[in-house]
């Protein structure tokens, strides 16, 4: 009878120990720094360290733009008042600054105010990403992370989307690759 047992005992067990494996992952990640640092080459071809931000403030809005997993990464942060950087936007390692015009610097921050962009996170939307190679667009907000990819199929979130638009044609980052 003791011999049945052991192997009843055994699933519980070994499931057990997977969860308490997976969990410990994530508490891995607890001692990372917030801003992760990614390569990146430079105009003059030298590696140059960029600081990818993971959250902002409220009227704040970071873009992160790469075509398939090995493209170079653009970064686009907006302030509150309009003023932007973009680091790599045409793909030559150049930083390019401006500042929005009044009315895209309201419409901006109207987006960026909707309650319906918590709604959007991919957090909320357990968004996961589908396709290789395919232009990913991540926009960082004060609500989350909100991640689209330029693929058939998919489609964008309303606000986010907007939001999305609105820095695209408005600065040198582009919607598609």
């Amino acid at each position: 009878m003791l011999a049945r047992a052991r192997p009843r005992l055994l699933v519980p067990v070994l499931a057990v120990a997977l969860a308490g494996a997976l969990g410990g992952c994530s508490l891995f990640d607890r001692d990372k720094p917030e801003t992760p640092v990614a390569q990146s080459t430079g105009a003059a071809g030298g590696a140059t360290q960029l600081e990818i931000p993971t959250t902002v403030a409220a009227g704040q809005v970071s873009l992160l733009q790469r075509l398939g997993e090995d493209g170079p990464m653009r970064t686009l942060s907006v302030e509150r008042n309009g003023a932007w950087q973009c680091v790599d936007c045409a793909g030559d390692g150049v930083t390019s600054r401006g500042t929005l015009a009044p009315e895209l610097t309201e419409r901006l921050q109207v987006l960026l105010a909707n309650p319906r962009l918590a709604d959007e996170t991919d957090q909320a939307r357990r968004y996961r990403t589908t396709c290789i190679d395919a232009l990913t667009s991540s926009l960082i907000t004060s609500a989350g992370l909100i991640t689209s990819q330029d693929c058939p199929g998919e489609e964008l979130t309303p606000v986010a989307g907007e939001i999305l638009l609105l820095l695209t044609q408005a600065t040198p980052a582009e919607v598609k690759g």
